[in-house]
């Protein structure tokens, strides 16, 4: 049974998703991830794949994201590596911002907000 009309589109797709990113949109690819990324200047280590998983787990559950509350999430989801400033330090263009179009996700209404979310 499939899923989604993308399933029904392209149906030699779902084969292709990678393990390691089990709630990846169905057309997002790890490739095209390091592209976004590189165009960003930003070099990809295993805390950004660890992000790109969060984010995209996050967006699985929920139906409506909530800027605000994604901003909480990831705060509380990397509290050890020092929370939401570390990941503007890994991810200077905004955690939601910059880390929802590495991960191939559209980011929530005001998630380009200079008070939270991006700083571009």
């Amino acid at each position: 049974m499939v899923d989604s009309m993308s399933q029904v589109m392209n149906p030699g797709l779902a084969a292709k998703k990678d393990p390691n990113f089990p709630h990846a949109p169905e057309d997002w690819s790890k490739a095209n991830a390091e592209q976004t990324a590189q165009d960003e200047g930003v070099n990809l280590t295993d805390d950004h794949w660890e992000t790109v998983r969060a984010l995209q787990s996050y967006f699985a559950k929920v139906s409506s994201p909530n800027v605000r509350e994604l901003h909480d999430a990831l705060d509380e989801k990397f509290h050890a590596q020092g929370g939401i400033k570390y990941l503007y330090g890994i991810l200077p263009g905004g955690p939601v911002a910059q880390g929802c179009r590495i991960a191939g996700l559209t980011p929530p209404a005001g998630a380009t907000s200079s008070s939270f979310g991006s700083v571009q």
